[in-house]
C-alpha cells in the first residue's frame, strides 16, 4: 500500500464459514500483498488456520457475543489491541463487534469503517438503532447497489460516505478449465447421480428465506420428470425446515429426482456437473455469490428478480430472472433451461463466463485498498 506499512484490523464474530468470512480472508491477503499488516479479531473457527497460513495475525476475542457486558469488555480489549499493534484502521464487518470496535476506535483515536453486508432485520426502532452502527464508519462499503440504496432509504446517511464495492469471484478457483476428475467422480457417487438425467443445482444455506420449497413446487409443476435436482447446503439450526423439505419431496412425488445434500468442499466440480444453477431466495440477496460463481463456471443461472442478482445476471443472456416466490414463473424458466439446444446452451455459457469476469476478487480487493488509502491520506 505504502512504505509506512499501514496496520488494518478487521473485526467479525467468527471465522467458521460464509461469504463475510471469505471476504475477510481475501482482504487480509490483499493487505499483505500490498505491503500492509493484516490483523483479524474474532472468536475463532476453522478459517483462522487459513488466515494464519496467509501470514496474517488472528486475535481470539469473544466477538460473537451479543451480551452487553461482554460487548463492553470487548471495547476495552479492542482498544488495547489497537494501541499495542498501532492499528491505523479498524474495519468492522458485523453489528455486535462493530459496536465494541467503534467505541474502541474512538478511545484510541483510530480510523473506523464498516462493510454493510446485508439488509439486516428492521423489526422496530430498537433494532434499527442497533443496525445503525454499520453506518457510523468514516467510510461505509455497500456490497451492491441494492445495499447502497437500502442504507440511504432506511438510515439517511451522507451518500458521500458510501462506497459500492461488489463482491468478487476468485477466477483462479472458479474456472471451468480447471477440473478434478476424482472429485467429480466422488460427487457422482456420493449423490447417486443418474447418468441419463440433467442435473439442476441449487446451492445455498437451507433456510426458509432461500426458498428451496418454491423450487420443489416448481419442479413438481413440470410436465415430466426428466431431471435430477440437488439442493446443496447445511441447515445451521434450520433442521425443522430441512425436514419439511424432505417431507415435501415425498408429498410432491419427487422421490428419486431430488436429493438434499450437505455442503461440499468440491463446489467447483458441483457447478461443472450441473446443466444450470438455481437461486430461489424469496427475500433479496445482498449480493449472492452463488449466482456469480455459477456463471464463472460457465453455467446459466435462474435467480429471483430482486436484490444483488439484478446486478449480476443479464436476463435472457446469462440466465433468467423470475418473480420471487412465483412457482409458475420458476417452473417455466426451468423448463426453458432444460429444453435449450446445445448451441444455445453454449452461447449462454460463454456469455456467463464473460459476465463473471466483470466481478473479480482482484477488483474487489483493489477497490477496498483504495478506500483504506483514501481514509489514511485524504481525510
Amino acid at each position: 500500500m505504502t512504505d509506512k506499512q499501514p496496520v488494518i484490523l478487521q473485526v467479525l464474530p467468527s471465522l467458521r464459514s460464509g461469504g463475510v468470512e471469505r471476504g475477510t480472508l481475501e482482504i487480509a491477503r490483499a493487505i499483505l500483498q500490498a505491503g500492509g499488516k493484516a490483523i483479524v479479531a474474532s472468536s475463532g473457527g476453522p478459517m483462522a488456520v487459513t488466515l494464519a497460513n496467509l501470514g496474517a495475525e488472528h486475535i481470539t476475542l469473544p466477538l460473537a457475543s451479543k451480551n452487553p457486558v461482554t460487548m463492553w469488555k470487548n471495547m476495552g480489549r479492542l482498544a488495547r489491541l489497537i494501541k499495542d499493534r498501532q492499528v491505523d484502521i479498524v474495519h468492522a464487518r458485523s453489528r455486535a463487534p462493530a459496536w465494541s470496535a467503534w467505541f474502541a476506535a474512538r478511545r484510541a483515536k483510530c480510523h473506523f469503517m464498516t462493510t454493510f453486508h446485508g439488509t439486516y432485520n428492521i423489526q422496530n426502532n430498537w433494532k434499527k438503532k442497533y443496525n445503525a452502527i454499520m453506518t457510523r464508519g468514516e467510510r461505509v462499503i455497500a456490497i451492491s447497489a441494492f445495499i447502497a440504496e437500502h442504507i440511504q432509504k432506511h438510515y439517511h446517511i451522507d451518500p458521500a460516505k458510501i462506497r459500492i464495492i461488489q463482491r468478487g469471484v476468485d477466477l483462479k478457483l472458479f474456472n471451468p478449465a480447471i477440473r478434478s476428475q476424482p472429485r467429480i467422480i466422488s460427487l457422482i457417487r456420493e449423490w447417486h447421480l443418474p447418468e441419463s438425467l440433467p442435473l439442476i443445482l441449487c446451492p445455498g444455506r437451507i433456510t426458509r428465506w432461500k426458498g428451496q420449497d418454491v423450487l420443489l413446487r416448481a419442479l413438481a409443476a413440470l410436465p415430466h420428470r426428466n431431471f435430477f435436482a440437488v439442493i446443496l447446503g447445511d441447515d445451521k439450526k434450520q433442521s425443522l425446515y430441512r425436514h419439511e423439505l424432505e417431507k415435501l419431496i415425498g408429498e410432491l412425488g419427487l422421490e428419486g429426482h431430488v436429493r438434499i445434500a450437505r455442503h461440499t468442499n468440491y463446489i467447483g466440480e458441483a457447478y461443472l456437473l450441473s446443466r444450470f444453477v438455481v437461486s430461489t431466495s424469496i427475500e433479496p440477496e445482498a449480493f449472492g455469490r452463488v449466482v456469480l460463481e455459477a456463471q464463472a463456471m460457465g453455467k446459466p443461472v435462474i435467480a429471483t428478480n430482486h436484490g444483488g442478482p439484478r446486478e449480476t445476471v443479464i436476463d435472457g443472456k446469462t440466465g433468467w430472472l423470475v418473480e420471487p416466490g412465483n412457482v409458475e414463473a420458476l417452473s417455466a424458466a426451468i423448463q426453458r433451461a432444460l429444453t435449450l439446444d446445445e448451441p444455445a446452451l453454449q452461447q449462454m455459457s460463454e456469455a456467463a463466463i464473460e459476465n463473471a469476469q466483470q466481478f473479480t476478487m482482484e477488483k474487489m480487493c483493489a477497490q477496498t485498498l483504495d478506500v483504506y488509502k483514501d481514509m489514511l491520506y485524504n481525510d
